[in-house]
């Protein structure tokens, strides 16, 4: 008895300028037709990221109450106010980027005049991490001014360290988002990137409120 076997149904996705289809779903609109799961290495990833940030923070966050409890020369310094700002400005950028996130999703669909929705919150999305940057610098001045280095006291060599890697890594996911906006101006970005440095800079938000925190109880 012959069988016959029938060709899968094929789905024709959208073209787009950069040569490279598929990325985000079929022509009829149907965003739930093509799932795209972030490939394993993608995925593992980020999550060896996640870890070995945690584990570089915490090692320091041990440091410091370890040097606290054992220093005889410790002196209490005032976090600089606009550390507070920043906080607030920070945080308002993983609100933008999930405005951005929303809109891509509609021009996932195939329609270029949206692109200038996500684009635009992109683009608020690193102002505003800038600021950020900007505004841990000037509280660096702000302790230069009260005569505070990194040498000072172990307390003022704790802040610059904690300040300071954490503004390199908000640095490296502003990277990552200037490279989300190249890749969705050629219409050649895959949503699991975005994902991918999305989950990235959401979780340099959530550090540094820890990291606030510790350095509001400790120093």
């Amino acid at each position: 008895m012959a069988t016959t076997i029938h060709e899968p149904p094929q789905i024709d996705f959208p073209r787009n300028s950069g040569g490279d289809s598929g990325h985000f779903v079929p022509n009829d609109g149907d965003l739930h037709v093509r799932q795209e799961h972030p490939s394993e290495p993608a995925k593992t990833g980020i999550w060896v990221a996640f870890a070995a940030i945690t584990m570089s923070f915490a090692a320091l966050t041990s440091a410091l109450v370890v040097r606290q409890g054992t220093a005889l020369d410790w002196q209490h310094i005032a976090l600089p106010p606009v550390l507070y700002f920043n906080t607030f400005i920070l945080l308002t950028s993983s609100l933008t980027l999930e405005l951005a996130r929303r809109r891509i999703s509609v021009y996932a669909l195939g329609f270029e005049a949206q692109m200038a929705e996500p684009m635009r919150w992109l683009i608020i999305t690193v102002s505003l991490g800038l600021v950020f940057v900007i505004g841990q610098y000037l509280a660096w001045l702000r302790l230069k001014d009260a005569g505070l280095y990194l040498a000072t006291n172990p307390s003022s060599s704790f802040f610059y360290v904690f300040t300071g890697v954490h503004a390199l890594h908000v640095l490296g996911g502003l990277c990552g988002l200037l490279y989300i906006m190249s890749k969705l101006r050629r219409s050649v970005l895959r949503r699991s990137t975005f994902h991918a440095a999305a989950q990235y800079w959401h979780f340099m938000g959530l550090l540094w409120v820890y990291l606030l925190f510790v350095l509001g109880r400790m120093l």
